[in-house]
């Protein structure tokens, strides 16, 4: 056990938002009942949602840009040469107002991004390559804080802090610690701290006790001094706000949820599920491999798989991310599906380049 936390802990924390009943229906059938139901329902939610209303504003935030195994991205479906293709992290700034009338701020994939490179999987990636490769192949763009300087946000008026999942995170300067962080050099104080960090409950308690599986991709030893009341543990899908919710969509963590967002264009979803628009239409991608691999495999869509926690209930989540999501204005053969790790075109790694890119959400009403 590293944490010091337990699920009684969290069992004491409030929560928020409000749950969204048409995508919390059980299904006890069998395979094929359950991505059924995930199509039905969220074809329901679908209706709901766009009457809910829209946020005042959404910014995109470019972060970092970085090297990512293909086959991890693309799953089995690539036929490029290159070992790895490049993804791009970005942060979504979202603003509304609440029905009290308070201004709310949510950071969706806030990564602090030096701190994420102690994930195992990188450090040991980053451990066997060549500086100067490195040097060429991670690009980052910008940080959470310089980012929202530009946009003329305080740290203290952040309200929540929201993650598809906690691969990778590490929020000790975000929340800040209980205690010495012998490995920073100091005990961090929170930067944001007001923020709540929304995130799925049985996340939080599955980071206790790691499958091997999950442990190249979680730093649980970080989350040690976290002080727990940052945390507002959700159970499945709620609405925070007018046309902004946050749904349970497991199975490339156990705990996976994605941002749903109602804008100007219409309805966006987020997550890393996929990693590019066209996994979800392969049939209408150019990228090596996928329209004949989907077409082969039956399969409708192309799961971003380092981890196959549930891959069926992955297939099934994504599947929902499809039934929710608007078509694109740009280009209608595509969703408006918003990948927070979007595969980035890059000289090094040919057959990679994406048919088509979003690369931001921008709305304002």
């Amino acid at each position: 056990m590293v944490l010091r936390w337990t699920a009684e802990d969290l069992s004491d924390l409030s929560s928020v938002g409000n749950g969204i009943d048409v995508l919390e229906r059980e299904c006890t059938g069998g395979p094929g009942d359950r991505l059924r139901a995930a199509r039905s329902a969220g074809a329901d939610f679908r209706r709901e949602f766009a009457a809910t209303g829209m946020p005042q504003r959404i910014d995109t935030c470019d972060l970092v840009t970085l090297p990512y195994p293909t086959r991890f991205g693309l799953f089995r479906a690539s036929r490029a040469i290159a070992p790895f293709l490049s993804i791009t992290n970005r942060m979504l700034v979202i603003r509304w107002t609440d029905v009290d009338g308070r201004q709310r701020v949510l950071l969706f994939e806030p990564s602090d991004v030096g701190l994420g490179r102690n994930t195992p999987y990188f450090a040991e990636l980053a451990r066997r390559t060549p500086a100067p490769i490195i040097k060429r192949m991670v690009i980052e763009h910008g940080s959470v804080l310089g980012h929202l300087a530009g946009l003329g946000i305080a740290p203290a008026d952040v309200d929540y802090l929201v993650f598809d999942h906690l691969h990778t995170q590490d929020l000790r300067h975000w929340v800040g610690t209980t205690a010495y962080q012998p490995d920073l050099g100091e005990q961090p104080t929170a930067v944001f701290p007001n923020a709540k960090v929304i995130v799925q409950r049985d996340e939080l308690i599955g980071m206790s006790d790691l499958h091997p599986l999950q442990t190249p991709w979680y730093q649980p030893q970080t989350y040690r001094d976290i002080p727990v009341e940052v945390f507002a543990p959700i159970d499945g899908s709620v609405l925070l706000g007018p046309g902004i919710a946050v749904i349970k969509t497991p199975g490339h963590v156990f705990g996976n949820q994605s941002l749903v967002l109602n804008t100007s264009t219409g309805i966006w979803v987020s997550s890393e599920n996929v990693i590019a628009a066209e996994c979800l239409t392969p049939e209408h991608s150019t990228l090596p491999g996928l329209t004949r691999w989907s077409s082969s495999w039956q399969q409708e869509v192309v799961l971003n798989a380092n981890t196959i926690e549930t891959t069926a209930d992955q297939y099934n989540s994504v599947v929902l991310e499809k039934t929710i999501a608007d078509r694109s204005q740009t280009d209608s053969r595509f969703l408006q599906f918003f990948p927070s790790s979007e595969l980035t075109p890059m000289w090094t790694n040919p057959g990679t380049r994406p048919t088509f890119s979003h690369h931001a959400i921008t709305h304002q009403s």
